[in-house]
């Protein structure tokens, strides 16, 4: 299988330190790395927790990046740079994090391995997901749920603010 410069989603959450600095060093960190290039990101939105409710609201961003790295390859390029910016994973699933970042859709591709499902699981179902995505591309598509579009349409509200223009 030929993975020669895909389009791949990452979606990008925060709500511990100065999250607005640390989402947007991820996305920077993710422009530097070897065989990744940030084509375009998402305006800046906070949100309100999701699963685990006792903690601080998230800020969070999608980014569309160009790479020629397999799935499992990314996936490693995005669990070095979260432990670069200081993520510790806890035992409190959907817990306060310094910095999440989600491989949300890797071209059209389809996967469900114990290390990595694509496209994001609940990644449909989720606001704060969705609207950024849409920001940056009106026509995406999740490969077995839909367009983005018309699936933000039927999400519920989750407290999402836009924080930038």
């Amino acid at each position: 299988m030929c993975h020669n410069n895909v389009s791949a989603y990452i979606g990008i959450g925060s709500n511990l330190d100065d999250s607005v600095r640390l989402v947007q060093k991820s996305i920077d960190l993710l422009h530097q790395s070897e065989d990744c290039i940030v084509n375009a990101k998402s305006a800046l939105y906070r949100s309100e927790p999701w699963g685990f409710q006792n903690q601080p609201q998230f800020i969070n961003a999608v980014c569309r990046i160009r790479t020629n790295l397999k799935p499992n390859e990314l996936l490693d390029n995005l669990l070095q740079i979260e432990s670069k910016l200081g993520r510790v994973r806890g035992s409190i699933r959907f817990g306060p994090r310094r910095i999440d970042l989600d491989l949300l859709l890797y071209g059209d591709i389809r996967m469900n391995t114990r290390r990595l499902i694509l496209p994001h699981p609940r990644m449909h179902e989720r606001r704060f997901v969705l609207e950024p995505l849409v920001d940056i591309d009106l026509d995406v598509e999740i490969p077995g749920k839909g367009r983005a579009i018309d699936l933000l349409q039927e999400c519920q509200d989750q407290g999402l603010e836009r924080l930038d223009p």
